[in-house]
């Protein structure tokens, strides 16, 4: 993980590391936008918490799934477009010639050749990933922290989103991180004029060709940085979400409201 940013540097490519920024960010906010409302909405509404507020383990199961599952299939194009993104930094280090000028040139290429439908190119692979790493994530989330609040002297506050945060990661990880090498390489495979696929048929074929010719930890590449990665993604929103709370209580505060009605 540390050597990928040295090599980087030592070849002075360290702008490959952020020519995908945008579309990352881009992403994050379309999948998280889509996963949490989705994932709210069926908790509150939808299933609904048991009389001591509780959601149960089923419940958040299937939650969890359904709610990855429609975040990912809307994000799918901007996923599309970083990973395709982040591998011309390993063509750029291969000396190969670059297939994109930048994120606008790879999204405008790739609608271009594929309509419409190429946007939504391996997302089958990305749909099955978001939903074991949702059942990981928000599943592991709510129950640690349920557990957490009943049975230790931790209250709902920042530490105990940062412990359950840590644990779901964890189990994200684990489930997702076979399905994020599969689908990174379903995506990054040349394709035909029809759009298929040149080099797996499927995500079955590409993960049957995978453990054969690597081994079984080769679908675990990766693992550490995506743990890391899932945890900061679980605790930035709260430290976001604090912060601006915080600021818009002593606005309240200090601010006669009532003088506008």
């Amino acid at each position: 993980m540390l050597e990928c940013p040295l090599i980087l540097y030592r070849h002075k490519h360290i702008d490959t590391c952020s020519q995908s920024y945008l579309f990352n960010d881009l992403f994050y906010t379309v999948y998280s936008g889509g996963r949490m409302v989705t994932y709210e909405h069926l908790r509150e509404v939808v299933f609904g918490k048991s009389e001591d507020e509780h959601y149960p383990l089923w419940k958040s199961v299937i939650g969890g799934m359904m709610a990855g599952v429609i975040g990912q299939f809307l994000a799918n194009p901007t996923d599309l477009v970083k990973v395709q993104m982040q591998m011309e930094g390993k063509r750029k280090l291969e000396g190969k010639p670059l297939r994109f000028r930048g994120v606008h040139h790879a999204f405008a290429k790739i609608l271009a050749e594929g309509g419409i439908r190429g946007l939504w190119a391996g997302w089958v692979p990305n749909i099955q990933r978001a939903a074991l790493v949702n059942m990981g994530d928000l599943t592991t989330y709510d129950t640690v922290k349920h557990y957490l609040v009943l049975n230790t002297p931790l209250e709902d506050n920042i530490m105990t989103h940062g412990l359950s945060s840590l644990c779901s990661g964890l189990v994200a990880s684990i489930l997702g991180t076979p399905a994020d090498v599969i689908k990174s390489r379903i995506m990054n495979q040349p394709r035909d004029k029809q759009g298929r696929g040149l080099l797996y048929k499927s995500s079955t074929d590409c993960l049957i060709q995978a453990v054969q010719g690597e081994g079984f930890m080769s679908l675990y590449k990766g693992f550490l940085p995506s743990w890391l990665r899932m945890v900061k993604l679980g605790l930035l929103p709260l430290f976001f979400f604090s912060f601006f709370v915080l600021k818009l209580l002593l606005i309240y505060k200090h601010f006669p409201f009532s003088l506008l009605v």
